[in-house]
């Protein structure tokens, strides 16, 4: 019996093999038929329309198959440089009849990035082409985009509030104190916030007078390009008085904003799709209210970056800065380090632009990754750094390897401070009856003790390390900006700052977007810069997760373009979500990140609709997961 129970086992495992032999050839397969590329994209005329049923980021993050297979929805991200790059080439392109703007599940972006997007999409409607928007409600930074359209439609069901940059944040030391978790906090910086949630029950008072400035900058950048954009909306009592202008028309949001001018017409989307029809034309065969279009993913196909004259490398750190190897989405030292050397041993690059948008992360990446980039310094490349969006502490660290710092008015930057949390159980252990004991043959044996608790020495020690790195961080600002390191102590300390101010206080020289930093890197190398292109030094997704989003990547296939809308009620009800998503990804990330970071608490409040948290794929998968074993 025991020689057929082994034969069955061993039929068994060979079965199993074959089938998983055979699924990874049908996907192999399927990915290079779906990959192939027989012929040229082809564009026909019509409306390129961007439904942005995601958010606008630097760098999208690798699609996670086993998530897909698992039949979680995915979140989709839109690369920022095609989308601007896409809405210029529409802007001259005689396909390109008009511009849909697809904004009902728009998750927002950071100011910068909304900034960039929206300032394209008035580049079409000034250089005459039409630009339509559609929404059921718009966000914050739906809004912004929208703005700048030749005709802004909303749902008669629908209708606009705006939030504001601010609101609540969690703050767990009641529970910690609950549970008799003791967590060990080091930290160096007046102002750096991050801490905050695990050793206070509220904000401190420099945290609340540091985010009230930077929030009133931000949101003062809003409405400045608001009333740019539509001169004639009355956006300024819903701002102040939103209660008393929605009172006032018996509560029905739609009509007070077309009262407002805040929209041009109220429509369901079959009458946009309609109007929509009349520009652009419509195929007869199909139902009213349909109109040709043009796919966006088509169209970023069709017109690939341009790859002729000199190369200037762009180095992309994009997300959380972690240790070791990454996915694209986050920086991990390794990765991109490696993603430089090989760009510098094999592209033959003139110059590099490194292009920061993150909020910061592990102060070990930052050093290993300012190291690589000192490399290309050693070969007498020119350096130019590019801020995106965010560049804040570790991501201003990574910074401090430049040669000139470019940034945008309402980039997020500074957070010059460091910080460490390690938490230790002595209490809930003997909140449940169990001690440790042992023998140590020197102070720091068994330490840190997360069990036992930590000795005053151990805090001793750890505290020096981090004054330390915080002594490093000053020493790469000062040499690098030409500041004295007394001056950046003062404007350091963790102040978050917006770019405009950090361009008078000496943190950034100039500003611009990526195109200015690299026509900069050209000209530094002696170049024309239309004579170079931009040789992207990104790792490339591996191949299941290109499949991945071929299958379930952002949905532009309706030829309506049509979308599931919700409500002003239920668009904020989303973003709240976004916030618990985002601080169980914080607690996660403590927890399982770098001892030491270099991290910006504030910034990460900044990325969804204006205010509201940005909450990466993987947050909201752990509070689906922690929803369900509450909910079970």
């Amino acid at each position: 019996m025991k020689l057929v129970r082994g034969a069955w086992k061993i039929l068994v495992g060979i079965k199993d093999a074959l089938v998983l032999i055979a699924m990874l050839i049908f996907f192999g397969l399927l990915f290079g038929a779906l990959s192939a590329k027989p012929g040229p994209t082809v564009i026909r005329d019509g409306a390129l329309v961007l439904r942005l049923d995601g958010q606008i980021v630097e760098q999208p993050a690798e699609a996670d198959p086993f998530a897909a297979l698992g039949g979680s929805a995915p979140v989709h991200e839109y690369r920022l440089r095609d989308l601007v790059r896409s809405l210029d080439k529409a802007k001259d392109d005689d396909r390109v009849k008009a511009v849909v703007l697809d904004l009902d599940s728009f998750g927002g972006g950071y100011p910068a990035a909304v900034d960039e997007v929206a300032n394209a999409v008035r580049r079409v409607r000034d250089g005459g082409k039409p630009v339509l928007a559609y929404a059921t409600a718009y966000t914050d930074s739906g809004y912004r985009l929208a703005a700048n359209a030749s005709e802004i439609w909303m749902s008669p069901m629908g209708g606009t509030l705006f939030m504001g940059p601010g609101g609540s944040q969690l703050y767990y030391k009641g529970l910690i104190d609950k549970l008799g978790v003791n967590a060990h906090v080091y930290r160096v910086g007046k102002y750096k916030s991050f801490v905050e949630p695990y050793t206070r029950a509220d904000a401190s008072p420099e945290a609340k007078e540091e985010n009230l400035k930077l929030y009133g900058v931000l949101f003062g950048q809003w409405q400045e390009a608001i009333a740019k954009a539509r001169p004639k909306a009355k956006f300024a009592d819903f701002l102040s008085k939103p209660g008393e202008v929605i009172t006032a028309v018996q509560g029905d949001i739609a009509k007070a904003n077309l009262q407002a001018g805040l929209v041009d017409k109220l429509g369901t989307r079959f009458d946009f799709g309609k109007r929509v029809a009349e520009l652009v034309g419509s195929d007869s065969n199909k139902p009213a209210g349909t109109f040709n279009t043009i796919r966006y993913a088509s169209y970023v196909e069709a017109n690939p970056l341009p790859t002729g004259g000199d190369a200037i490398g762009v180095l992309t750190i994009a997300g959380d800065i972690v240790d070791g190897r990454s996915r694209t989405g986050s920086a991990g030292a390794d990765t991109v380090s490696k993603a430089l050397l090989d760009g510098l041993a094999k592209k033959n690059l003139k110059a590099l632009v490194v292009r920061i948008d993150s909020p910061g992360g592990s102060a070990l990446a930052s050093e290993d990754m300012r190291r690589a980039i000192m490399e290309a310094k050693a070969q007498k490349l020119p350096i130019v750094v590019s801020m995106g969006s965010l560049a804040a502490s570790g991501g201003y660290w990574v910074s401090t390897a430049g040669d000139v710092i470019f940034a945008q008015p309402n980039t997020i930057t500074g957070s010059i401070g460091i910080f460490g949390i390690i938490p230790s159980f002595e209490n809930t252990l003997r909140k449940i009856g169990v001690t440790t004991d042992g023998v140590k043959t020197t102070p720091l044996s068994g330490q840190p003790d997360v069990m036992g608790g930590f000795t005053a020495e151990t805090d001793t020690i750890f505290q020096a390390g981090i004054e330390n790195g915080y002594r490093q961080f000053i020493t790469r600002v000062s040499e690098a900006r030409k500041l004295s390191p007394t001056r950046v102590d003062e404007i350091g300390q963790g102040r978050v700052w917006d770019g405009g101010t950090a361009r008078q206080i000496g943190l950034v020289d100039r500003f611009g977007g990526l195109k200015d930093a690299i026509d900069e890197a050209a000209r530094r190398a002696g170049l024309k810069p239309e004579d170079v292109h931009a040789e992207y030094l990104e790792k490339k997704p591996a191949w299941f997760g290109q499949f991945v989003e071929k299958i379930m990547g952002p949905g532009d296939d309706d030829d309506d373009a049509s979308s599931e809308g919700s409500d002003a009620f239920t668009k904020i009800a989303a973003e709240r979500r976004a916030i618990f998503a985002r601080a169980l990804g914080d607690v996660k990330r403590i927890g399982t990140g770098a001892a030491i970071q270099a991290r910006c608490l504030e910034c990460e409040g900044l990325g969804g609709s204006f205010g509201t948290a940005s909450a990466s794929a993987s947050d909201i998968k752990l509070l689906d997961f922690v929803l369900a074993k509450v909910t079970q």
